[in-house]
């Protein structure tokens, strides 16, 4: 420290002394400072007013040796400000203070020989500007940002007066969410801080391509020396990289008139709100067609004509994100289908209705079609038949069985894809569409009890005489209807199909069906037979109750349905009746009469069945003495005392009776009778 205050006196001695800067007198005007160099750049301004000065030694300090460094500082009026003195060779003088406040200063420096010789002064000038720029604030573009496009950021130029080493350029910084400062120094910006360095009308920045959602944009003005303004001020950026999503309402499938579409376009950031011809917009087009542009996030447009129409969707958002196009199809067919019955009927399947149907845009819809038919000539409701679809057709069976003989008229209704109906009773020859009935081949069924031949007892009485004799009878017609048997008995049961000329209808299914009376279990039962060669068939029935015997025949595709008239099959009930005793003393111990009711397919209920007991006496008619209730099994018993002495001696005749009962499958029976005799 002691050295340089005593070099820079030095320096102050020697000051008055220094020769001009043009003098030069050989060797010694070659005793120069070469290259002076400001720390920094000569021609940059400087924040701090601390400098550095280096120069390289010339050839001639070798030769005449350098025993001082003569420093001095000027201001921008020439007056010196500081000088100093280096008592030694150096190439580089550290730590010159300019006085505070920016200005220019011209800083020399020349060199002492060691002969005390000085040589020329070279001369280098240092700018100092710690002044700070006055604010510039940033002009965020007004609306929302797309994804595709690059946001242009305006700035205000800071207001005068600038400092003197003007403007550089502005700092800018881009955060998403907050602010954030643009430059990392309290008070200055460095040169690669320095975003744009066009100067003070370089106000206009281009931000690179931002991500979705909300930016702060902060700003700064940097001055020459690179000092910043005091205060970043900041603005917003909003930014929509999101295509907006569009929904297409338009049915689908075919339709048979003209067909509105409605897009409806949403976006969740800038919106679809109208806002003029350069806001949000959607757009339909039809086949290619200039699109129907709304302003907005809704659009309509009528598909008319027939055939398919291709359909595509447009839609802008606020923020200038495009999506599209969205396409689809829209199938109109506004023309009937066309339909029409077989040319004939198949022989083999005489009931077979069908009718083709055929459209030459969207197809038929043979879910929907039906055929119908009603009695020729009537104005009748066409009563429809259980229609499927087949290969292209319509295709039901008539049930012709089931109406009566007569010409019927058929009539068939068809749709299409789109909804078109057609309907028609023309065949494909253009022919009426009628068929009569009959349609098929009759069949006639005839049946009855017993074989190929019933054989039975014809009893009759004479003269209280009962006289049977055994009779064969062939022919159905002259069988019997009824026919009553024993409980527990069989029957035979017969019939013949054959067709209305009398040909024989070998191996078909017959139904022989029973249907049992009230009360009994089960009710009804059906036994398929198949008739023979000659078209006969015969069935044994099983024991049971009384019942109903119809023998039917269903018929076949080419074969009506027939049914022989039903006989009845009376069974006769089953009373079994025993007493105790075949004796019985008058005043002694009872009689006890038991007996049970047969029961066979016929439950008999838990408070059971009536049972009248009956006697007589020689000479005498049946009386009833007592009714009394079997048990749930059938089985019942009663104690009887002979009390009366005028029965001593006399053989009773007792009975049981079943009675007829509602709910009962079984006809009235007696029970064998049985002897007491009282003593």
């Amino acid at each position: 420290m002691k050295r340089l205050l005593a070099s820079l006196v030095s320096l102050a001695l020697l000051a008055a002394s220094l020769p001009a800067t043009g003098a030069a007198a050989d060797p010694i005007s070659q005793l120069r400072p070469l290259d002076l160099r400001v720390s920094g750049g000569e021609d940059a301004w400087h924040p701090d007013n601390s400098f550095r000065l280096d120069w390289d030694r010339p050839p001639a300090a070798d030769a005449l040796g350098v025993r001082a460094v003569h420093f001095r500082l000027r201001d921008s009026a020439g007056h010196v400000v500081s000088a100093t003195s280096i008592p030694h060779d150096e190439a580089v003088i550290e730590y010159i203070h300019v006085p505070s406040g920016p200005g220019r200063y011209l800083a020399d420096v020349w060199l002492e020989s060691s002969d005390r010789r000085t040589g020329p002064a070279v001369s280098a000038v240092l700018r100092f500007d710690d002044v700070r720029p006055g604010s510039a604030r940033p002009l965020a573009p007004t609306g929302w940002v797309g994804g595709d496009a690059t946001a242009t950021l305006k700035l205000e130029r800071p207001e005068a007066p600038l400092p003197i080493s003007g403007i550089r350029g502005y700092a800018v910084s881009v955060e998403r969410g907050a602010a954030s400062p643009p430059c990392a120094g309290p008070d200055r910006c460095s040169l690669a801080e320095t975003d744009v360095r066009a100067g003070l009308a370089g106000d206009t920045v281009s931000l690179p391509r931002l991500s979705e959602g909300t930016h702060v944009v902060s700003a700064v003005a940097v001055s020459g020396s690179g000092m910043r303004s005091a205060q970043a001020l900041s603005a917003t950026i909003r930014v929509d990289a999101s295509d907006p999503e569009v929904a297409l309402e338009a049915p689908a499938g075919w339709h048979n008139g003209p067909v509105q579409v409605r897009a409806l376009a949403t976006d969740r950031l800038s919106g679809m709100a109208a806002a003029g011809p350069s806001g949000p917009y959607t757009a339909i087009a039809v086949d290619g067609a200039l699109p129907r542009t709304q302003l907005g996030p809704v659009a309509v447009a009528a598909v008319t004509g027939e055939g398919r129409h291709q359909i595509a969707v447009h839609a802008r958002d606020d923020a200038g994100n495009t999506a599209g196009p969205r396409t689809t199809l829209v199938q109109i067919d506004e023309s009937p289908p066309a339909i029409a019955f077989a040319r004939s009927q198949d022989p083999t399947e005489p009931e077979r209705i069908e009718a083709t149907v055929s459209d030459a845009l969207s197809g038929p819809d043979l879910a929907r079609g039906s055929l119908g038919f009603r009695p020729a000539g009537t104005r009748q409701r066409f009563q429809v038949l259980e229609t499927t679809a087949v290969a292209g057709k319509l295709v039901a069976r008539w049930d012709s069985d089931a109406s009566a003989p007569g010409t019927y008229e058929f009539r068939a209704t068809a749709y299409d894809l789109a909804g078109n109906e057609s309907s028609s009773d023309r065949r494909t020859n253009g022919t009426r569409m009628v068929l009569a009935n009959p349609l098929k081949a009759v069949a006639t069924i005839e049946a009855g009890f017993g074989g190929r031949r019933l054989i039975w007892q014809r009893c009759r009485r004479h003269e209280g005489q009962r006289r049977c004799r055994h009779e064969a009878i062939a022919p159905f017609e002259a069988r019997p209807r009824t026919r009553t048997v024993p409980f527990g008995g069989g029957v035979s049961f017969s019939g013949r199909l054959t067709s209305i000329r009398g040909v024989a209808l070998g191996g078909l299914p017959v139904e022989v069906v029973e249907t049992f009376d009230a009360g009994s279990t089960p009710t009804r039962r059906t036994t398929l037979v198949r008739t023979a060669a000659d078209g006969s068939f015969q069935i044994q029935l099983t024991p049971g109750p009384g019942r109903q015997v119809a023998a039917r025949f269903s018929g076949t595709r080419v074969l009506t349905r027939a049914a022989a008239d039903p006989v009845r099959l009376a069974v006769l009930g089953d009373v079994r009746f025993r007493a105790s005793v075949s004796t019985a003393r008058i005043g002694g111990a009872p009689v006890f009469f038991r007996g049970r009711v047969g029961n066979l397919g016929a439950p008999i209920p838990a408070e059971g069945r009536p049972v009248e007991l009956q006697f007589r006496f020689p000479g005498a008619d049946w009386a009833e003495f007592r009714t009394v209730q079997t048990d749930r099994h059938g089985r019942f018993h009663y104690p009887y005392a002979f009390s009366d002495d005028d029965s001593r001696g006399i053989r009773f005749q007792f009975r049981a009776y079943a009675p007829a009962q509602e709910g009962w499958p079984y006809e009235p029976a007696f029970s064998r009778p049985v002897f007491v005799t009282g003593r």
